[in-house]
């Protein structure tokens, strides 16, 4: 009985675990933290957004297997939130699907 419990937090803890591949944090239009492999366009992007229009937060981007999701913190403004969707290189439609004659 013992078991069940403690298997049922252990596969608790491995689906609600936060894992994103890639964090950049900034704060007051200053980049502060970096964790992953950030490609170095998209992260030189971010920078430069953040350096015209200072903001303060959290960008994530997590993947499974058929996409890849950036997800912001609240205090990243909209217009914002879009301008780093524009450089962010993994924003493409699946390779799967080839082009239509």
């Amino acid at each position: 009985m013992e078991y069940v419990i403690v298997l049922a937090v252990v596969v608790a803890v491995f689906v609600f675990w936060d894992r994103p591949i890639m964090v950049i944090q900034f704060e007051d239009g200053e980049l502060i933290k970096t964790k992953g492999n950030i490609p170095n366009g998209f992260l030189m992007g971010c920078k430069d957004i953040a350096h015209k229009q200072p903001f303060s937060g959290k960008v994530k981007v997590y993947k499974n297997r058929f996409t890849t999701k950036l997800v912001f913190s609240k205090s990243v403004p909209s217009k914002i939130k879009q301008r780093i969707h524009n450089v962010f290189p993994y924003s493409g439609g699946s390779k799967k699907h080839g082009r239509r004659a």
